[in-house]
Parts: C-alpha cells; structure tokens; sequence
C-alpha cells in the first residue's frame, strides 16, 4: 500500500504525449514536497513504440508505465477516452487525479490544494460556444437524470452563468465504490460517457468526455469542486501572445503544445525542472544502454 495519499496519473503515449508527460512528471516532483504516485499509461498496441530515453526518464521520476487495453472499447474508436479508461484501473492511494499530459506546474503546490472529501474536483471550461444549452436537455434526459439548478461561470464565456461544464484535463475524485450498487466514480463516468453516446446529438465526438462528466459527479453521489484558475490555467486560444498575468500565482498552466510554453517563457523552466530532477534537461541527453550488436 502507497504511503501517498494522492495517485496523479496521464497518458504517456508515443511520441506527443510521451514527451509532454516527461516535463509534467518532473514539475510535480519539483512542485510538492509529499509523496504522490505517478502513473503513466499507454495503449497497449503503441506501448512497444516508446522512446527509450523516454521511458528511462519516466522511471528516474518513479512514474509507474502501465498498459490499457483500448481496443474495441469505444466505437468508433474515442482517443479522448483513454482518460476515462484510464481512470478505470487500478490504484493504491485515497485520490487519483487525472492530468492532460500537456500541462506543468510552475508554482509550489500541495495534495490539499487539490483534493476535497466528497467532491471531484475540477476547472470549469473555458466556453461552450460549440453548442448551445439546449443539447444539455437530451443529455441528462438520456441518463435519466434530472436538470440541475447549479449555473457556473465558465472561465472565458462572462455574459451569463451556464450549466454546469467541466474540462476534462484536470479532473481529482476519490477512489474506491461510491454508489448502492459499488460503482467507483470513475466506472459511473464510463457507463454514462457511454450511454450519451448512443443517442443522437451533435458534437459528441471530442466532447463526449466533459459532457458526460458533471453527470457522473452527480450519479456518483459527489459534487464539484471548481479549482480557482490559478490551479489549471489555460494557455493559448482568445489569450494566445499574452504573457502569465502577473496578479496571479499560478500554480499550474495548461500549454496545449510547446510553442505556446515557449510564448509565455515557461519552457526554460521546464527544462529547469526536468534537469534538477533526473539531471537533464533535453529528453535525448538521458542515457540508456545501446543494444548490443553481437559484434
């Protein structure tokens, strides 16, 4: 049994999200001073395709490289739903919490920061303008759940408070069976996700995973916990070009692609942080030991 309350886990595939999910593991090492788990999995049938420096880095960090089984899972295939599959298996801590492995924190930051008993907590989204509020009606009528009364603010979306909507990118909730029938939050998630996508509404695809989120909360028996921004600040699109607000301590940026953490002068920091902790600061200069020739 893990001595660490919290499990953090990504998606650590070849060869985006391998490399991303390097800098992220090094920045939570650097950024909290307690134990956490690091897990990192892979679709089975690409697991085989990793770096080698890759995985060595990986294993410097303690990061835990596991397999899923993604085949046949969704249909049509759903990449986006490797966080739900992902978030299906196994852990040893209390939490989990699920990263998008394009993200890095760059402020120090605690479990407690991010973990509140009986909730799931997570960042309200950027906007909706990909739907209007109506589909929500189908969605909660389709999991024969009621409407809730809650109306949040997204986070770039102002003129009106709107139906509860989520990122999917961060996402912590609690371990183990939570329902009469002992389903975990993140088996509730799956069966809903897959429900919704039988029905007939549009945009389900990538969407699928945060329109089903806020419904699994609910059905699990938990409520949300929107983080503040400054916990899972989001890089790029309506603020592409702008530098990191100075009026806020950011603890954590959402970057989407290292042009953008280069724009707002943070990948020398995740050099920096990839360096004092595995003692490199370029995923090639890792060493690993060259397979012998037979010569």
């Amino acid at each position: 049994m893990s001595d660490a309350k919290l499990t953090i886990f990504f998606v650590v595939e070849p060869p985006k999200y391998q490399d991303m999910a390097c800098f992220l593991a090094a920045s939570i090492r650097c950024q909290f001073d307690e134990p956490i788990d690091l897990v990192g999995y892979c679709p089975a049938d690409t697991i085989g395709d990793m770096d080698p420096r890759a995985v060595g880095i990986l294993n410097k960090l303690g990061v835990d490289v596991r397999p899923i089984d993604t085949a046949g899972r969704f249909d049509p295939p759903y990449p986006h739903g490797n966080k739900m599959l992902s978030a299906l298996e196994p852990r040893d801590t209390p939490y989990s919490a699920f990263m998008d492995s394009d993200m890095l924190f760059i402020g120090k930051n605690t479990v407690d920061a991010m973990v509140r008993p009986g909730h799931v907590s997570v960042a309200a989204a950027t906007s909706m303008y990909w739907s209007g509020q109506t589909i929500w009606k189908d969605i909660y009528a389709a999991c024969d759940m009621p409407m809730p009364e809650d109306r949040i603010w997204l986070s770039r979306q102002r003129r009106r408070k709107l139906m509860p909507y989520f990122n999917a990118g961060l996402i912590v909730f609690p371990e183990g069976p939570l329902t009469d029938d002992g389903e975990s939050f993140a088996q509730v998630w799956m069966r809903l996700a897959q429900r919704i996508d039988q029905i007939d509404i549009v945009k389900k695809r990538p969407y699928l995973d945060q329109m089903s989120l806020p419904l699994a909360i609910r059905a699990a028996g938990l409520n949300w916990n929107i983080l503040p921004e400054e916990q899972h600040y989001i890089l790029g699109g309506s603020l592409r070009g702008e530098p990191l607000p100075a009026d806020m301590d950011i603890k954590m940026i959402h970057y989407r692609n290292f042009d953008i953490l280069r724009e707002v002068k943070c990948r020398g920091m995740a050099k920096d942080m990839l360096e004092q902790a595995t003692g490199v600061r370029r995923l090639s200069s890792f060493p690993v030991d060259e397979p012998d020739d037979g010569g």
